[in-house]
């Protein structure tokens, strides 16, 4: 083969592939804004079976990206779970979504913590990162019609009035200010 030929199969291979790196670039996740319509996931639960954002269709769910080793989200657990017991009975779901590798320590967690709403797992972040999430707790609202209503960066009180009342807005169908 001759050195001109080889050059331009190489020229050719290096701008296919810089192609191939910008349209995958692209693609790649952004954060989710309000507004947006949640993308659907399904994630293995530390009991048996799996955990579906399709299945809660028509109902107001709080996914709450966190960890274990997150002091933040350690930190906000309890309220976290308070919350999810008081929105319970008006249709509100709860699912935490852990991103913790050591399946050990997150059972210990729960158990210790005494958590009640569903945890599922993303140890590799793909669902996280398809949210965009990459800074842990980042909790999103969904709205009864699958969209982000609100988008929650770090831990909060979930005891604080505003979120509660954000929250049971939504579960009875209000539509939000400036809406």
């Amino acid at each position: 083969m001759s050195k001109m030929k080889l050059l331009k199969i190489l020229a050719f291979a290096l701008v296919v592939g810089g192609a191939l790196f910008f349209a995958l670039r692209n693609k790649a996740s952004h954060p989710l804004r309000v507004g947006e319509s949640a993308p659907d996931f399904s994630l293995p639960t530390l009991s048996p079976g799996s955990i579906t954002l399709r299945d809660y269709r028509q109902r107001v769910v709080v996914v709450n990206f966190w960890a274990t080793w997150c002091p933040p989200c350690v930190q906000e657990t309890p309220s976290l779970e308070k919350f999810a017991a008081q929105t319970r009975a008006q249709g509100v779901a709860v699912m935490g979504v852990s991103v913790d590798e050591d399946l050990a320590a997150l059972r210990k967690f729960v158990s210790n913590a005494h958590l009640s709403f569903p945890i599922a797992r993303d140890p590799d972040r793909s669902v996280a990162s398809r949210y965009g999430t990459f800074k842990f707790p980042e909790t999103y609202i969904i709205d009864r019609d699958g969209r982000i209503a609100e988008k929650i960066a770090g831990p909060i009180n979930w005891q604080d009035p505003r979120i509660i009342a954000l929250v049971q807005e939504l579960a009875r169908g209000l539509p939000r200010p400036g809406q």
